[in-house]
């Protein structure tokens, strides 16, 4: 089955991801998705993931195509004008790639090439209107598409810690609105925090994965409290890791917590490893996922 055909038939999802080398060398992350094959329902490959350039999501994905994989194809709104976006989803769906993943993207100031100059010529909810609009034949400006019609699997991201909470509520109705037909979440650390943003969205049918960051110290839960919107670590799990004489095994044994937790309040888990790509099936073992 397909990721999508597994979603329509409410199949417990679990995702991952991984971020494309800076260079062209893909050995070590394809050794590494090897860890988790027959374990994961797809596994998402990052854009330009924090604005650094790296080698390209799409040559990624079809890596993983060709191996087996399901691969998540994610595309920002960043980086390219409307005539590269509309190409790159037909690019992926000619190599088979149906699963996107489509975000606005951060800002190149926040990366490694500060001086890049944004393109944002769309945004999210009007690149999902577009990939719809391929899917019926049809360009952005209504011109006819030859041959076969691409199909796609239309993801987005949500932030259920936002505050004020609102916002993200209304532009997640106009994502589905235009297309989306997955969510993948921020990180949840705290419980209560999900728990709230699902009380809100009750009247929403969509498929949501909650969203698992590891945490690799205390200072990262620190950095991430005070830069990345959202984000609320609690104190009780940031003195866990400050007190921990194995990082490794308590970022682990939190990651098992919070998703034994979060899996009857929603339909999928989205795991991000953030260049802990080998720790990922100790967090499936440990989770029985």
């Amino acid at each position: 089955m397909t990721f999508k055909e597994k979603m329509q038939a409410n199949k417990f999802l679990v995702t991952s991801e991984i971020g494309p080398p800076k260079g062209i060398e893909t050995r070590i992350i394809l050794e590494d998705v090897e860890l988790i094959r027959g374990r994961v329902d797809a596994i998402n490959v990052t854009d330009l993931q924090s604005s650094v350039m790296r080698l390209g999501s799409l040559a990624v994905c079809s890596l993983l195509k060709q191996k087996g994989f399901e691969p998540v194809f994610q595309l920002t709104c960043r980086d390219r004008n409307r005539l590269a976006l509309q190409s790159d989803l037909l690019s992926a769906s000619a190599l088979g790639i149906e699963n996107v993943l489509i975000l606005t993207g951060d800002h190149p100031i926040l990366g490694d090439h500060p001086e890049a100059k944004p393109v944002f010529d769309l945004d999210s909810v009007q690149l999902l209107q577009v990939a719809v609009g391929l899917q019926n034949g049809l360009d952005m400006k209504g011109n006819k598409l030859e041959g076969a019609f691409p199909e796609f699997c239309l993801g987005a991201v949500v932030n259920p810690g936002s505050d004020p909470l609102e916002p993200q509520i209304m532009k997640m109705e106009k994502k589905i609105e235009a297309g989306a037909e997955f969510f993948q979440t921020q990180a949840i650390y705290d419980i209560k925090v999900f728990e709230n943003f699902l009380s809100q969205i009750k009247h929403l049918k969509v498929t949501i994965l909650a969203g698992i960051v590891l945490l690799k110290s205390a200072g990262m839960a620190r950095y991430m409290n005070k830069n990345v919107a959202g984000v609320c670590v609690p104190e009780n799990l940031i003195k866990e890791m400050e007190e921990t004489k194995d990082k490794t095994a308590k970022s682990i044994e939190i990651a098992n917590r919070l998703i034994k937790e979060l899996r009857p309040m929603c339909q999928g888990i989205h795991i991000m490893p953030i260049g802990w790509d080998k720790k990922v099936p100790l967090v499936l073992d440990a989770a029985e996922l």
